[in-house]
């Protein structure tokens, strides 16, 4: 029995001895803080820089009509060439002219037919005038003769109006382009029977100079308002078009037009900028980029781009506060070069991490590198 006992006082002792080292130990590693992520920062500084703003456009024709008929009839011509640039009265279709100019013909002869007939009726009342002077004549036969007049006079100008008529038709059986411009293809062939105001023959556009409009935020308005009446300038680049393979359009614009009104549902407004197009590069409806150079005299906030983080389309950065850092959502401008100009979310002086973000989260603890100086962004051209 003494055996067993001091053999359990033994056991008892070791596992002591065996315990207290290691509570310590224990102990000692959950009281170190855990390490901070290494990173480096920049510090946000605002300044001025040359950039572009750019806007989803579209090009359009200054002047566009749609060639509809305004008479019937089956087409007897086509005297253009598809695409081509035409001018002011140019004749582009005929429409039955041999019926329309003999309908005309017939209404020529039918009025002057009336005219002889009214100067007849003129002779007869002058007649009957003298004669009932001397009551050398019968009042009712006089009275005929004033009412055959009246009515010859009104048969005249009813025909006079049918001429009229026919002659509008007969003038209409020709259409001609309605002002300098490129024509499309077109959607009829000779012998083809077209309705007056439906069937929809070409269209007939401007093409230089062109406009390209576009949409743009109402906070802009008072921007766009100040470069509003400007004269063309050859020199000025403040409106330049990127087209869709990326080049840039060689010919500045100059902004003709502010919409009447803000569109209530997207809180834009609408904008036209004119450029010259003596190449035709320019097409209606063709779709590009609208490039407005940054006129604003104020400073402007730039910062790495590396240092954004991208969410579902919402952009945030790392600001540094203490040894922490906080996640913070900001509005971005456009890109120059490896610089992103700051519209909101940020202010000049604040440090943000540029280097190591893919390993923070809000409220992390970091481990800073010596600060970045501020670089200087080479203008955009």
């Amino acid at each position: 029995m003494r055996t067993t006992s001091t053999m359990y006082a033994v056991t008892l002792a070791l596992l002591a001895a065996m315990a207290a080292p290691g509570c310590g130990s224990r102990s000692g590693a959950e009281q170190k803080p855990p390490p901070g992520v290494p990173v480096a920062v920049y510090q946000v500084d605002s300044g001025r820089a040359t950039y572009y703003d750019q806007y989803p456009a579209t090009v359009i024709a200054l002047e566009q009509v749609d060639l509809r008929p305004e008479v019937s009839g089956y087409l007897t011509g086509v005297y253009f060439r598809d695409g081509e640039h035409v001018r002011k009265g140019t004749k582009l279709y005929a429409i039955d002219q041999q019926h329309y100019q003999a309908a005309f013909d017939q209404a020529s002869a039918n009025l002057a037919v009336a005219r002889a007939n009214l100067a007849r009726a003129q002779q007869d009342l002058d007649r009957y005038a003298e004669l009932a002077k001397n009551d050398a004549i019968a009042r009712q036969t006089f009275d005929h003769a004033v009412a055959d007049l009246q009515s010859a006079k009104m048969q005249v100008a009813a025909l006079e109006a049918n001429q009229k008529s026919v002659a509008t038709d007969l003038r209409y059986s020709v259409i001609y382009a309605p002002f300098d411009g490129t024509i499309g293809i077109s959607l009829v062939k000779a012998g083809s029977a077209v309705v007056a105001g439906q069937t929809l023959l070409n269209t007939v556009s401007s093409d230089d100079p062109m406009a390209v409009d576009c949409a743009v935020d109402e906070k802009q308005i008072p921007r766009f308002a100040l470069m509003l009446g400007g004269k063309p300038d050859a020199h000025d680049s403040t409106f330049t078009v990127v087209l869709p393979d990326g080049s840039t359009y060689p010919f500045p614009g100059h902004l003709r037009l502010l919409d009447r009104a803000v569109d209530p549902q997207t809180g834009t407004l609408r904008i036209r900028v004119v450029f010259p197009n003596p190449r035709g590069v320019l097409k209606t409806g063709l779709t590009c980029n609208l490039r407005v150079r940054n006129q604003s005299r104020s400073s402007t906030l730039l910062f790495p781009f590396r240092a954004v983080v991208e969410q579902m389309g919402e952009y945030s950065v790392f600001v540094l506060n203490g040894d922490r850092v906080t996640q913070r959502r900001v509005e971005l401008g456009p890109r120059i070069n490896d610089m992103v100009v700051a519209r909101s979310g940020l202010a000049a002086g604040e440090q943000i991490v540029i280097d190591g973000v893919q390993k923070l989260r809000d409220n992390a603890t970091v481990a800073l590198a010596p600060p970045q100086a501020k670089a200087d962004p080479a203008p955009v051209k």
